[in-house]
This record gives structure tokens, sequence and C-alpha cells, in this order.
């Protein structure tokens, strides 16, 4: 029988930097994590180290751009658990040369960052629907990214209007429609107990930022363990980092 007096979270791109510091601050929280990504070897290493500090972790194998991969993954969660709780969608590549035109961005590009940050984040939130409606009050959470605020993007006070980050079009596209998507499916589910946010981690260091950033993954995966743990009064259909709306 599942055990249903534990949480169960799914976060994807979960075997190292922001995911899996969100998979580590869901466990510490008393939360069965499951450890998604598409390398089975390095997510069996990620939850084998949060097992080691005495976390309940498991490993699973997930490409969020396979359509196979990710109905393998929503039958082996029925099969074991039968529900989910919490769905934090992590994943997300950012490939865009910096220094290059908006105009300049191959478009091979714009196809990678969308079939990940957006294409992947809704095959994988449709697959596990069903598990999360099984749910006592599911919660699903969308890492966006500051760089996904049209009115930041517009700001010439903000870091984003600046020839740096003007550089990833496609990148900043596709946490935009991620945005949308998210106000969609609350929309979609504001009559149930599943909730559903986007969040901006901040800008964090990581090996997708080149190591740059502000803030190290362990502050940077808050906001996101924040909106995962939302009580019953908390928001949906929201943008927020640590606490604070972002501007659509």
């Amino acid at each position: 029988m599942p055990d249903l007096s534990t949480k169960l979270a799914l976060v994807t791109g979960a075997n190292r930097g922001i995911g899996l510091e969100t998979a580590r601050q869901l466990a510490s929280a008393g939360v069965h994590v499951l450890v998604a990504g598409r390398d089975s070897e390095a997510v069996t290493r990620a939850a084998k180290a949060l097992r080691s500090g005495s976390l309940a972790a498991d490993p699973l194998v997930l490409d969020v751009t396979d359509p196979e991969s990710i109905r393998a993954a929503a039958a082996e969660v029925d099969s074991r658990h039968g529900r989910l709780d919490i769905l934090v969608n992590n994943a997300g590549i950012r490939t865009e040369e910096y220094g290059r035109q908006p105009s300049e961005q191959p478009m091979a590009k714009w196809h990678e960052s969308f079939d990940t940050n957006l294409f992947g984040t809704v095959a994988v939130t449709r697959a596990f629907l069903p598990l999360l409606h099984r749910s006592a009050a599911a919660r699903v959470v969308n890492v966006s990214s500051l760089l996904g605020s049209l009115s930041t993007h517009c700001d010439p006070e903000s870091y984003a209007y600046s020839p740096m980050f003007k550089s990833l079009p496609a990148y900043s596209a596709s946490k935009s429609a991620l945005n949308s998507w998210t106000v969609h499916l609350a929309y979609e589910l504001h009559g149930t107990p599943i909730k559903v946010n986007a969040v901006h981690p901040g800008y964090t260091r990581t090996g997708m930022n080149d190591g740059a950033g502000d803030l190290d993954a362990t502050d940077g995966a808050r906001t996101s363990v924040t909106m995962a743990l939302l009580g019953a009064d908390g928001p949906t259909g929201t943008y927020t980092h640590r606490g604070e709306t972002v501007p659509w």
C-alpha cells in the first residue's frame, strides 16, 4: 500500500544545481522526493547522496523532451505510489551564446529552448496531472526566471535591460510562455485543491549561468520550496520571488 502519511514530490532536473538543492530542502522538510533527470547515473548518484544524509529520496529517469520517457516515468510513479503531491518543474536550459543580437540567435536555439523550458514542462504536467488530482492538496511549481518578465525587460533600471541578457531572446521568451502556461493551468484548476505558481529563483550561481550570479543554490531553491509547501490559504496563479510578486 502507498504511504499516504508522507508527501511525495517530483523535482525535474534534480541531479544538480537548484534542482538538487530543491530536492534536498523538500526532503529535509519531511517530504519523500523523486529526484528526476534524464541521466540514470546522475539521478542515482544524487538520490544516493541525499539518502546518505538520512533523507527520503529515490531516483527517477525522466527526459522532459521525450514523450516515451515521460509516459514511463508517470506509469512508474503511479505503480509505486498511486499519487503525486508536489511537482516542481525545474528542468531548464540556456544554450544561447552571450554577445549576439537577439535576431542573430540561430533558430535551433529557439527550438531547443522551447522544447525543454515550455513544451517539456507542459508535457510532464499533463502526464502527472491525474496523479496530482489524487492528492489531497497538490502543488505545481514552475521554475521561471526574471528574464520571463516582460515588464522587467522593458525597465531600463533592471539588469535584464542590458546587452548581456538581451542576447538571450529564446530563453527569455520560453520563460514568458511558461508564465502564461502557469496562469492558464491555475485557471483550469481554480476549483480544486491544486495550486499552480511560477517562481523566479534569483540570479543563482549554476552551470547554466556559467558560474555567474548573486545567490548560491541554497538560496536559489528557497522560493520553489516555499511554494511547494504552501498551505491551503496560499495563492495560486502567481509569479513570485522570496515572497514578493514579480511583474509579468
